[in-house]
Order: C-alpha cells, then sequence, then structure tokens
C-alpha cells in the first residue's frame, strides 16, 4: 500500500537495507495516531489488525538474525500471540554475543506479564521509562525504590545493562554494579516522538563500540535531547554527534545488523 511503499523509500534514503522487510497480502502497514499536549508530551493511539501483527518466520530472517551484532525488540510488537511466537524464535537465534535489547515499550493493553517476562528471559539489555518500571514493579514485587528495582531486574534476569529514562528528570544507567546518573536537560523540546529510540540505538551504538559507562550514557542523552529539539522522528542526525561520540568504533562494531522486521502491504 502507499505507507508501506513509503517506508521502502525511507529506508532508501536512509540507505538501509530492504530486504528485511516482509509484504502482507491482506493487512494494511500498521499506522498510529500521536497527538502532541502542550509541553510536546505524545499520546498514542496503536491501530489493530496490522501487517505487522503478521510477522512470519523464514529461513532468510532467521539466518540474518544468526549474523547479527544486535536486535532490538519490545512488547508491543508481540501484542498478537503469532508475532509474538515469532519474535521470541528470532531473538533466541541470535549469538551468544549478540545484544538482545529489550525496549519495553508499554503502549495502551496491548502487553501480558508473560510476553514481559520471555523477553526478559531472552534480553540481555532492557531499556524502560520510570512509568514502564512502575509496571514492572508492581508486576513482579519488585523491592524498594528504583535503584534497588533496576537491581534486581537485573541479577534476577542476567541484564549486562538497565537504562531507566525519567523525562525531564533526565536518566540513569545500572551496569555491574557501576552507576550512570544524568539530569534532565534544558533542550527546547519541539517533539518527543522517537526520543526513546534514538536514546536505545545510541546505547546499542555505544555498547558495540566498547565505550565506557558514562560516554555512552551521554551519547545516548544528548542524541535524544536532539531528537526531541527536531520535528518527526526520525530527523537527520548532524555529522558531530558521529565525530563526536562514534569516531572511534570501527563499522563492524557500530553496525547494527537487525532491528525488526516490518511487514507492509
Amino acid at each position: 500500500d502507499q505507507l508501506g511503499r513509503a517506508i521502502i523509500d525511507r529506508f532508501q534514503q536512509l540507505d538501509f537495507s530492504t530486504e528485511m522487510i516482509q509484504v502482507d497480502p491482506g493487512l494494511p502497514t500498521g499506522t498510529v495516531s500521536v497527538t502532541l499536549n502542550g509541553d510536546g508530551i505524545p499520546h498514542y493511539v496503536i491501530h489493530e489488525n496490522a501487517a505487522w501483527d503478521r510477522i512470519e518466520l523464514t529461513d532468510f530472517s532467521t539466518i540474518k538474525v544468526c549474523q547479527a551484532n544486535a536486535i532490538c525488540f519490545g512488547s508491543l510488537s508481540q501484542r498478537t500471540k503469532p508475532a509474538a511466537v515469532v519474535i521470541q524464535q528470532l531473538v533466541a537465534a541470535t549469538s551468544a554475543k549478540t545484544l538482545r535489547v529489550f525496549d519495553v515499550n508499554l503502549r495502551q493493553a496491548f502487553y501480558t506479564q508473560d510476553v514481559i517476562e520471555k523477553s526478559l528471559d531472552l534480553a540481555n539489555v532492557l531499556k524502560l521509562n520510570d512509568h514502564e518500571l512502575a509496571v514492572l514493579a508492581a508486576m513482579f514485587g519488585l523491592p524498594g525504590a528504583v535503584k534497588p528495582q533496576m537491581e534486581f531486574l537485573a541479577g534476577r534476569f542476567g541484564l549486562r545493562l538497565v537504562a531507566l529514562t525519567r523525562g525531564d528528570q533526565g536518566s540513569l544507567l545500572y551496569e555491574a554494579g557501576n552507576w550512570s546518573d544524568l539530569p534532565g536537560s534544558s533542550v527546547q523540546i519541539v517533539d518527543t516522538v522517537g526520543a526513546g529510540d534514538s536514546f536505545t540505538a545510541a546505547l546499542v551504538m555505544g555498547l558495540l563500540g566498547g565505550m565506557p559507562l558514562d560516554q555512552l550514557h551521554r551519547a545516548a542523552a544528548e542524541i535524544a535531547d536532539f531528537v526531541c529539539s527536531q520535528p518527526g522522528a526520525t530527523p537527520a542526525l548532524p555529522e558531530h554527534f558521529r565525530a563526536k561520540f562514534f569516531s572511534q568504533c570501527s563499522p563492524a562494531q557500530t553496525a547494527t545488523s537487525v532491528a525488526e522486521s516490518v511487514p507492509v502491504k
């Protein structure tokens, strides 16, 4: 459909491979209605019965995830049982060295404790926001305040890193007993859509490149701040970010081979 073709065009503009895009013969490309309040904070209505609800397991996708340096997955894409089964199989097929990033992204009522728990069992990196941490704390009976809750999740599920974003209160990272805490910035917010994903992407780049915890945290925060200052979810990233944060990383280290397959009509 028209939106599916637009996605492929956007991939080509960004010089991304389109070989992992699946084409569904019956369902439309997924859409989300986004409204912003006066502070630029988004409210999402994620429409159901979309092509990505019927993602399929193929020999090709299995081969590609086995080659991946990193894979990022969430709970929203697992809102249907068939899609959840496929995504979990794809994540499980990655190598022991692959970064498996679970970006929780709780939306509407499109999640269950079973999906969350299975995803955490598969992941070695967890990214969530303060609202999502509160949901997980209630779901798993996590003790104490924020830091003990993050430590508990890391220990229970064998997570290499837990990243918490806190809106205008900044962000907090936990890795193997070490903490990195950054306050919120004074950036002029235009649109926060895409900020969380850009934060996650920068974390992945930093982890693949072997960055120290504080450095990769600053990279993620500054890039997310930039996205918040621009309209749209995928603004072009200024070259100085690459030079500042990722110039010492080799292409092999910084290439994220696979995210999620995106079925389109």
